[in-house]
């Protein structure tokens, strides 16, 4: 897909309008713009195609796509005529790219969903099934404002998590500037005077001499090392599927976070089940949708057993019933709605009672993390004062 820019006149007003459109060649973007009732003067490719434009779409950009969409939808507009409405009022280059290449494929014929389906690193798994499901049954405006909602709630969700360890960040960055003021002013001073002196360092204070000496001499080995060291965790993590396991397990592991993420997943998994049910998916296709909606390989195996049960003909409740990770009221609540025949509405109940936890357990994190962190601060310090101001004191005792 090339993008084109071209210069048209309008039928309907005879203006001279200009912009750019997504086609496979000049032929092809010639053709829709007569189909979108305008003759075209000049067409002239730009680039080489949005596939090569480089850019990134952020949650924002995607929720205000959405939430248009299912605006204009909702209001009579045909689907064509709200993509071209969205991609001109869009400020994001990168996702008005992607609207235009949509309205393109959407304009030769194809679904919405199947034109989203070539994007998928902007459009998941769950954004997909419930544009198909939709499209299917005629109620794609209800799908879009769904998907709004749901990107805006789990879009607050992460910037609280982010919020609650700011505070944490900006503790530790203290940390390490007093220590390195100590270490890079204070400990030098201290080996000098002793030197002056004629006297022997105390052991700590030898210890902390030796750190100074260390990274005073091999400072840019020590930032190389760093550097790499880092970029080779985040590499193993972001393009190795064992490291990625690696890091969820110790999402689900590590201490005070272990638990909220456990929550995090699990109301996850029951909203994006209440929405494709909702919405008419297949309970299958839901489950299966669900579960790679909760973006961690650990829980996605654990949860992927329940689909064997199902499939041999038992509830949903009897598959989640005993998974790891998976806690209890989801699948109660599964229960009670495979009896009352409301199952989306009890799924979403339980989502909306972990969503409440969540909050309030992340409100807790700064206050639960600060005595912590103080203790761990004061024991660093303290030992850089012990082994710096100590020896001082010793010193002026002795000339007293």
């Amino acid at each position: 897909m090339k993008r084109f820019n071209y210069k048209a006149k309008d039928k309907k007003t005879g203006k001279t309008v200009k912009g750019n459109i997504q086609a496979e060649n000049e032929q092809t973007a010639g053709r829709l713009l007569i189909e979108q009732g305008y003759i075209p003067q000049t067409v002239t490719e730009e680039g080489n195609g949005l596939l090569n434009n480089k850019g990134h779409v952020t949650a924002k950009d995607r929720i205000t796509f959405t939430r248009q969409m299912a605006t204009l939808i909702g209001a009579g507009l045909p689907l064509a005529t709200s993509l071209r409405t969205v991609a001109e009022q869009t400020q994001s280059k990168t996702m008005k790219g992607i609207v235009e290449e949509v309205l393109a494929k959407v304009e030769a014929g194809k679904t919405l969903h199947e034109s989203f389906a070539e994007h998928p690193d902007v459009f998941n798994g769950v954004y997909l099934a419930l544009i198909k499901a939709g499209e299917t049954s005629g109620t794609l405006d209800l799908a879009l404002k769904r998907l709004a909602d749901q990107e805006e709630k789990d879009a607050a969700m992460l910037s609280k998590i982010r919020g609650a360890l700011v505070y944490p960040a900006i503790i530790l960055v203290v940390i390490i500037a007093v220590l390195a003021f100590m270490m890079i002013l204070v400990v030098p001073q201290v080996k000098g005077l002793y030197e002056d002196m004629g006297k022997e360092l105390p052991g700590l204070t030898k210890f902390l001499v030796a750190i100074s000496d260390f990274f005073a001499q091999f400072w840019w080995l020590v930032m190389i090392i760093t550097g790499a060291t880092i970029a080779g965790i985040y590499y193993y993590i972001k393009r190795t599927s064992s490291g990625r396991k690696i890091a969820d397990a110790f999402k689900l592991k590590v201490p005070l976070f272990g638990g909220l993420f456990k929550k995090l997943y699990v109301s996850r998994f029951a909203r994006t089940t209440e929405m494709m049910l909702a919405t008419g998916v297949p309970m299958l296709d839901s489950v299966k949708i669900a579960i790679e909606s909760t973006n961690n390989k650990v829980v996605e195996e654990e949860y992927s057993k329940s689909l064997e049960i199902i499939k041999g003909g038992k509830t949903l409740s009897e598959g989640l019933k005993e998974r790891n990770y998976m806690l209890p009221l989801v699948p109660q609540m599964a229960s009670i709605g495979e009896e009352s025949g409301k199952i989306d509405e009890m799924l979403g109940k339980a989502a909306t009672v972990y969503e409440n936890e969540l909050d309030e357990q992340i409100n807790n994190i700064s206050t639960m993390i600060e005595p912590i962190l103080m203790v761990i601060m004061a024991g660093l310090i303290g030992v850089v004062i012990g082994g710096t101001l100590l020896p001082i004191y010793s010193l002026v005792s002795t000339v007293a």
